[in-house]
């Protein structure tokens, strides 16, 4: 794949998810076009590459820059400046703007080569705006000196052989690059789905003697599942501490990033949880990131929390994209984050969990209620003063599905358009559930004969389509009252 880019005057942007690999490939191609044959002895682009070529590499890294003013930034941008003219043997006057300092980086490097042309690589473009993400006006400030930068690129273009960009959001809408439309963005590109990250066949032919006696079929649930248009590949990081862990299963790469601000930003649009079953977006969502009106869908689908399941081509409406958690740990730790985001239970949630799991896989549903009904009585609402979120519609169903999702129950969404009566099922062990949630905003609630929740199940038949699986089915009922936030009637019936 890299030595189809390299053909001709290349300009390519890849957009992946954090610790991918995205740092390692830029390092390979500035070997690459340094001539550095040794390192490629034996491997595809030995019998490849003129290796008797080589051109000045301008790579400007961003990915550990942690930017929390303009001055900071400021001092970044230099410090790059500084060690890729220093790298290069060359005597740029260091002119206090980053922006004309590249210029002439550019200029002076292509000038001392032999191909009288450079290399640029930039790894992680976008990092520093997305380290003030929550806070606009510093974020926005970040965005136009870095345009200034980055607008450098366009008018020096006689001078670039190769150009090869890295990043998390989409480089086309984020305002940065109106000037370099030359630049082809292969994120979605199928050619190219597998360029980060390792294939099935990667791991059990090159890294077959690292993973002697594995399950693979437990492997894949937990760390495989990434689609970007393409065949299916499995997260790097994570198979590279697996192996160094003794094949232990653990959060490795989730745990490497917290997703703060997209919890605060789930929390501030009072998002539906159980919505993360049944993401269809556009393309238009998908590429989108405008820091005046951020998506939570887009930045978790960028970020790794999402990815592609499936693609539908539409002769109008052009192509639309069916989204998935990836795996077992992006679903485990992601709603285990949200529980804390929306109930507040920090150090508590593991033992709620547990106790759900219990039960549920033990389909004991008095002791659920029971259970249920502590849980609710536990939520600090105290911390929920200045947040209207727990009055909500679909709160509490967004609760309890961030539990159940976090136990890797398979949950199916009936309904989720419909915030007021969010239907879901959950599978887990030989049992299935299928619950309804009704939100009651009364001051004084009178149990209701029959239970509206379970009759609703009831009069649509939600769970027919159920009884003939071989497992214990559960029609279940549950009433919430936002006036004393909790629950107020829990029925169920078990189906024959």
């Amino acid at each position: 794949m890299v030595a189809q880019m390299l053909e001709g005057a290349g300009r390519y942007f890849l957009s992946r998810p954090r610790r991918f690999g995205k740092s390692l490939l830029l390092d390979t191609m500035k070997s690459i076009f340094e001539g550095r044959k040794a390192l490629f002895e034996g491997l595809y682009l030995e019998s490849r590459w003129d290796w008797q070529k080589s051109w000045p590499v301008i790579q400007i890294d961003l990915a550990n820059a942690g930017v929390h003013s303009l001055e900071v930034l400021d001092d970044w941008l230099h410090q790059q400046l500084d060690e890729n003219q220093q790298a290069l043997n060359l005597d740029v006057d260091h002119h206090t703007n980053p922006a004309i300092r590249f210029t002439r980086l550019i200029q002076e490097a292509a000038k001392q080569s032999q191909q009288q042309q450079v290399v640029i690589l930039i790894d992680e473009y976008d990092k520093p705006i997305l380290d003030n993400i929550e806070h606009l006006e510093q974020a926005t400030a970040v965005r136009e000196v870095l345009k200034s930068f980055y607008s450098v690129i366009k008018g020096q273009d006689r001078h670039i052989r190769f150009i090869f960009m890295t990043g998390v959001t989409n480089l086309s809408k984020v305002s940065l690059f109106s000037g370099i439309n030359q630049i082809k963005d292969i994120t979605l590109d199928k050619r190219y789905a597998t360029l980060c990250g390792y294939t099935e066949q990667d791991l059990k032919t090159e890294f077959s003697q690292h993973l002697s006696g594995v399950n693979w079929q437990k492997l894949e649930d937990w760390y495989n599942g990434y689609h970007f248009c393409g065949e299916a590949v499995y997260n790097p990081y994570d198979i590279l501490l697996f192996i160094n862990k003794d094949h232990a299963y653990r959060n490795y790469w989730f745990e490497t990033g917290s997703p703060s601000f997209l919890l605060k930003l789930f929390k501030q649009q009072q998002y539906f949880l159980p919505e993360l079953e049944n993401v269809d977006v556009g393309e238009e969502i998908l590429d989108s990131f405008d820091i005046e009106r951020i998506d939570p869908t887009t930045l978790l689908f960028q970020a790794g929390y999402l990815t592609i399941d499936s693609v539908i081509n539409d002769e109008i409406f052009g192509p639309s994209y069916q989204l998935k958690i990836p795996n077992q740990e992006v679903r485990t730790a992601l709603n285990s984050h949200f529980i804390q985001a929306y109930t507040e239970l920090t150090s508590t949630s593991m033992k709620w969990r547990k106790r759900l799991y219990q039960l549920l896989n033990s389909g004991d549903l008095n002791k659920l209620e029971q259970e249920i009904t502590r849980l609710f009585s536990s939520i600090p609402w105290r911390n929920f003063t200045h947040n209207d979120l727990p009055n909500a519609e679909g709160y509490y169903a967004s609760v309890l599905y961030a539990f159940f999702a976090s136990l890797n129950a398979t949950i199916i969404p009936e309904d989720i358009n419909n915030h007021g009566q969010a239907d879901m099922t959950i599978m887990l062990g030989n049992n299935i559930y299928v619950m309804e949630f009704k939100r009651d905003t009364s001051k004084d609630y009178q149990l209701k004969t029959p239970n509206p929740a379970l009759q609703h199940i009831q009069q649509q038949g939600y769970a027919e389509k159920y009884k003939q699986q071989g497992e214990q089915v559960f029609e279940v009922g549950m009433i919430f009252n936002t006036h004393i936030r909790h629950l107020v009637q829990f029925d169920w019936q078990a189906l024959d």
